[in-house]
């Protein structure tokens, strides 16, 4: 249970953290940490992170952007923002605030509920789609999986424009794996998303073999694109190794999946068990040297804890500007 005490123990860590920056520098460079969402429902729990008086969208968006200078937007990956509500993001944010956001379902293989997909394109699908649970894009035509990629596209103009988009997360399920035509399917994500900043996360450990790493990361260099770096459980057929690379000097990525090793590959494993998490100081110590040394080399460094049950997250993020500090930065 050391991994996983219930939100009540994180709560007493928690407590030791006031004031810990979780905006630091390292040789001129910034590091923001920051977690994938601020709206899940255990964390919205009464006295799990959020104090009285910010129970509203608004209120805890303000809040957590007073304790963060970055936030993972997962929704996107189910339902896609309008640029309304983007606009409520960024309005309702410091100015030196980011977000980023991850790529809606569709756009990278996966699978979603029609059901929430935006009408105009749900009312352009035959009946017997429209209503369907699991519709991937091989269902759908190519004109309509490109309507997807332009609303979302779209979307993200509002944070673009105000300077809060860091990048936007293309990531891939473990069936994408090297092949003759994956370097034209992150040539095409390059081409639909124009100038907006991308990041990259793989899900399949055939893109890190030695003999290939170096051509991947070469392409994404050459497609402007971030490679995300992973802490996830080792040894599932799935695992991708924990090794840092830089391909856009602006920006590197480090996401911290958390080390449910039973579940990472399970099918059917829901969200909240998988990434429930909670690092102890001496893993979260481990990842301290290539943090720092990414920071070395990029001008911006994000950290984003997706350990996403209840308060692990915020906890571990707070946790690691804490050590993050004694260590120099």
């Amino acid at each position: 249970m050391s991994h996983d005490p219930g939100a009540p123990a994180a709560v007493e860590r928690l407590t030791s953290l006031e004031g810990v920056g979780t905006r630091l520098r390292h040789h001129g460079h910034e590091i923001l940490l920051g977690t994938a969402g601020w709206t899940d429902k255990t964390l919205t729990a009464k006295g799990v992170f959020y104090p009285r008086g910010s129970g509203s969208p608004e209120g805890r968006l303000r809040y957590y952007a007073s304790r963060f200078p970055l936030v993972e937007v997962d929704m996107a990956y189910y339902a896609i923002p309008d640029p309304d509500m983007a606009a409520n993001w960024a309005a309702r944010t410091p100015p030196d605030f980011t977000f980023n956001v991850k790529a809606h379902a569709l756009m990278t293989g996966h699978g979603t509920d029609a059901r929430r997909l935006p009408p105009l394109i749900r009312e352009a699908l035959p009946a017997h789609l429209a209503s369907k649970a699991h519709l991937v894009p091989a269902e759908i035509s190519p004109e309509l999986r490109g309507e997807v990629w332009r609303l979302f596209a779209a979307a993200m103009q509002p944070l673009h424009d105000a300077g809060k988009l860091g990048a936007i997360l293309l990531q891939y399920p473990p069936t994408l794996q090297p092949s003759e035509r994956t370097p034209a399917i992150l040539r095409r994500a390059r081409e639909r998303l124009g100038d907006l900043p991308i990041a990259v996360e793989f899900r399949h450990p055939s893109w890190l073999a030695p003999r290939i790493r170096e051509r991947v990361w070469s392409l994404l260099r050459d497609l402007d694109m971030t490679y995300v770096v992973v802490d996830e459980p080792q040894g599932t057929s799935s695992s991708v190794p924990a090794v840092p690379a830089i391909t856009t000097q602006r920006l590197s990525i480090v996401r911290m999946h958390g080390r449910v090793a039973e579940l990472w590959g399970a099918k059917g494993a829901g969200v909240l068990e998988k990434y429930r998490y909670l690092y102890d100081e001496g893993e979260l110590t481990e990842w301290i040297p290539a943090i720092l040394e990414l920071a070395e080399n990029a001008e911006r460094v994000h950290v984003v804890f997706n350990n996403c049950y209840a308060n692990y997250g915020v906890t571990n993020a707070l946790e690691m500007g804490a050590l993050l500090h004694d260590h120099g930065a």
